[in-house]
């Protein structure tokens, strides 16, 4: 998600019927080279606690970044980094911004999905590989999932309310499938079954199938404080498939 705005939440309210949102990894280890085609994108304003991405998302192609829709107006000229541990002043990538054009969609399928074309090509990081089509139709109930990101990495409860902890290193936690349907999974990241999962700032992030290098799906929302469920957008469906298909090879 986009830091701890709420907007993408509200809609999600009524599109999902699932509260909240989601963003950064919890109950997860630091990435480190792990998933070096996972990046994020980058505020050209630091925050307030000294960080500056906002949204995760991975390198599909040499020329296309793959995120979320909610994290970006169509046309949008912005910046992405893969340094696992982002500073100011590290390298990044800048490209061009594009929207599913159905987004937001409906309930049945909310078409959150975008991606940046940018400006020239990523040398020396291998894409990431999407799935088939219609192949997270039939997974096991014990299917595992990665997802990495650049989200807040810990949700404190201080007396003035939740508070989202960023430091803008790349983080990966994994979780067990607990629901599927026409174009969302469901992913566990419950702590007290060994699961981890994402918060704010890891939207637009991958969920890879496993410990594979296939994007099943991209965070989206979950609970408001971070626990419970990771809510991914599928990207074996007609739709996502359709999008991708005008900017990448599909499988």
């Amino acid at each position: 998600m986009k830091r701890i705005s709420l907007v993408f939440a509200a809609v999600l309210v009524s599109v999902l019927a699932c509260a909240g949102v989601a963003g950064a990894i919890t109950n997860g280890q630091i990435d480190g080279n792990k998933h070096p085609n996972v990046g994020g994108l980058v505020n050209d304003t630091q925050y307030s606690d000294g960080t500056w991405i906002y949204c995760s998302g991975t390198l599909i192609s040499p020329t296309v970044f793959l995120t979320a829709a909610h994290c970006g107006d169509e046309g949008d000229h912005v910046r992405v980094t893969f340094d696992p541990d982002y500073q100011d002043g590290d390298k990044t990538y800048s490209g061009t911004f594009h929207v599913d054009p159905q987004y937001p969609g409906t309930s049945a399928d909310a078409h959150d999905i975008a991606v940046v074309v940018l400006d020239k090509a990523v040398k020396g990081i291998t894409p990431a590989s999407l799935p088939e089509a219609d192949s997270l139709s039939a997974l096991p109930s014990d299917q595992q999932f990665t997802s990495v990101g650049y989200g807040a990495y810990s949700v404190t409860n201080d007396p003035g309310g939740h508070q989202y902890l960023y430091d803008d290193v790349r983080q990966y936690a994994t979780g067990t499938l607990n629901a599927t349907n026409n174009t969302w999974l469901r992913i566990s990241m419950n702590a007290s079954t060994g699961n981890g999962g994402t918060c704010y700032g890891d939207s637009g992030g991958p969920n890879f199938l496993g410990d594979t290098d296939t994007i099943a799906a991209i965070t989206i929302t979950g609970d408001a404080v971070c626990r419970s469920t990771n809510v991914v957008y599928r990207l074996d469906t007609p739709s996502a498939r359709d999008f991708l298909d005008d900017y990448v090879t599909l499988p």
